[in-house]
C-alpha cells in the first residue's frame, strides 16, 4: 500500500501565515500539523512508501521537513510544478500526477495534509480490508450549515454509498465525507479516465461521486474528531485544543 499526502494547495484563506510557508507545516500544539498525520500513517504496516505532493512554491519546505523527520517509512516529495493558485492542478489532478510520475501500481491511501483527526487509521484500514472496495471516512453531523459546505454521502444499511454530492443545497444525508480515502490498485486507471472525460480536477470528493456509480464504494463511520484546518479561526481553535491537551 502507498500513501499520498495532498499538500499542493496554496491556502489563501490563511494568508499571511501561508503566503510563503505551507499550511501542513504550521504548528498545532508543539509540532507541525503534518506530523500528527505522519504518526498515524506510520502505524499502518501495509504502507511501505509515502508520497507527498506539493507545488513548486512550497516544495523546498517539505523537502527540508522530510530530510529532518527521520521517518521510519520512505517519504518522496513530489513537486507538481505549479507556482500560483491560478495554475494549480487541483487535488484530483495532483493524485493523477503523482500516480503517473511515481509509477504507482498498488492500493493507495490518500489523505489531505490539512486534516487533523483523532480516530485511528488502522481501524479504517481494517474496514477497507473487509470490503476490498473503495472507501472513505465519514462522520454523522447534525449541523445543516456544515452539511451544505462539504461532501455528503448517502449510504444503505451496509454503509455502501448510494449517493454523493459536494456542497448540497439540500443535504440528503447526515454523513460528512472527510479527505481520507482508500482505493484498491484496480481503481488507479480510473483517475486518468475521470480526467479524460473532462470532470472537475479539484475537490477529491468529486472523484468519489463519479466512482460510486461505477463500483461498489463504502463509507467508514469513525468515532472521534476530524478538523479541516483551512482558516485562521480553525487554526486558532485546534491550537487551543491541543495546547490544552499538552
Amino acid at each position: 500500500m502507498k500513501c499520498i499526502l495532498l499538500c499542493a494547495g496554496y491556502a489563501t484563506r490563511l494568508f499571511p501565515l501561508t503566503e510563503n510557508f505551507p499550511k501542513a507545516l504550521l504548528k498545532v500544539g508543539n509540532k507541525a500539523l503534518l506530523d500528527y498525520i505522519l504518526e498515524e500513517v506510520n502505524s499502518i504496516k501495509e504502507v511501505d512508501s509515502i508520497f507527498l505532493v506539493t507545488n513548486d512554491k512550497y516544495s523546498s519546505h517539505f523537502s527540508k521537513w522530510a530530510e529532518e523527520s527521520n521517518n521510519i517509512k520512505p517519504i518522496t516529495v513530489v513537486n507538481d510544478g505549479t507556482l500560483t493558485n491560478d495554475d494549480r492542478l487541483g487535488a484530483i489532478g495532483d493524485i493523477l500526477y503523482t500516480i503517473e510520475k511515481e509509477n504507482i501500481d498498488d492500493d493507495i491511501l490518500i489523505i489531505a495534509g490539512d486534516n487533523l483527526f483523532t480516530f485511528k487509521l488502522n481501524d479504517f484500514v481494517s474496514f477497507y480490508k473487509t470490503r476490498q472496495a473503495p472507501s472513505v471516512c465519514v462522520r454523522e453531523e447534525s449541523d445543516i450549515n456544515l452539511l451544505r459546505r462539504v461532501g455528503v454521502a448517502e449510504v444503505d444499511s451496509e454503509m455502501k454509498i448510494i449517493g454523493f454530492e459536494e456542497k448540497p443545497a439540500e443535504p440528503k444525508s447526515k454523513y460528512v465525507a472527510y479527505a481520507e480515502y482508500l482505493y484498491p490498485k484496480s481503481v488507479i486507471p480510473m483517475f486518468k479516465q475521470y480526467m479524460e472525460e473532462g470532470n472537475s480536477n479539484d475537490a477529491p470528493g468529486n472523484f468519489l461521486a463519479y466512482l460510486h456509480k461505477k463500483l461498489p464504494t463504502y463509507a467508514y463511520s469513525f468515532s472521534g474528531e476530524c478538523y479541516d484546518v483551512g482558516t485562521i479561526e480553525s487554526l486558532a481553535y485546534v491550537n487551543e485544543l491541543y495546547n490544552n491537551k499538552n
